[in-house]
């Protein structure tokens, strides 16, 4: 790796699951061997100018997952699992301060923070992997190689368990069933490629607006 005069290199922090960026820290050889060897995400503190693990004092750590260096070998990108808020602010994310942009016309964009490594975009595609591939031992594959109606069969026998969930008002078996419902809908996106980003970009249309129509006139939402 090329550390810098300093011997320094940055490093940004995503969550491993949905890819949102969560800070930039600065790592040195020792920081980076720390992080290796214990699976704490470990920085070089460039004004106490020592070393200090993440979340030492909060116990807000980050879980290391998997570690990527740039083309230029410069960078560092870490995967991490944040155990609590990763910004001293209490705070998700470092970066939850928007910049006004007076000069940009382009649409906002709606994804989650690099979607495209997050958990539902690996399910999504694991989904259409299990379609072009089918597996005899895969759950995705032999419900899929059922046909529409029985992916659809599935959704609808999912949502009737979030909706028992919701009646009993238990959070952890809200939790499970809606993960539960969330998996087949990608399963369902899967069957007819479609991308979860471009759900993503729907609800983006749908911020901030209040009375949005079904396509066919049906409830509203906002």
């Amino acid at each position: 790796m090329q550390f810098d005069e300093q011997g320094l290199l940055p490093c940004v922090v995503q969550d491993w699951l949905d890819g949102t960026v969560l800070m930039l820290g600065f790592m040195n050889q020792q920081a980076w061997e720390a992080t290796c060897q214990s699976q704490r995400v470990h920085f070089w503190s460039r004004s106490r100018k020592r070393l200090w693990k993440k979340g030492e004092t909060s116990g807000h750590e980050l879980l290391l997952k998997e570690m990527f260096v740039d083309c230029d070998r410069d960078t560092i990108l870490v995967k991490a699992q944040p155990i609590g808020p990763t910004c001293h602010t209490g705070n998700r994310s470092c970066f939850f301060s928007p910049l006004p942009s007076s000069n940009s016309q382009e649409e906002p964009s709606f994804l989650p923070g690099t979607a495209w490594g997050g958990i539902t975009r690996r399910l999504y595609e694991m989904a259409g992997d299990r379609k072009a591939n089918p597996s005899p031992d895969s759950y995705v594959s032999k419900l899929m190689e059922g046909g529409l109606d029985r992916v659809l069969k599935k959704v609808v026998e999912e949502a009737g368990e979030v909706l028992l969930a919701g009646k009993n008002g238990d959070r952890e078996e809200i939790i499970y069933e809606m993960a539960d419902l969330w998996f087949h809908t990608l399963i369902m996106l899967g069957h007819f490629s479609i991308p979860p980003e471009d759900v993503y970009q729907e609800l983006g249309k749908r911020f901030g607006k209040s009375g949005i129509r079904q396509p066919e006139g049906g409830s509203t939402h906002g």
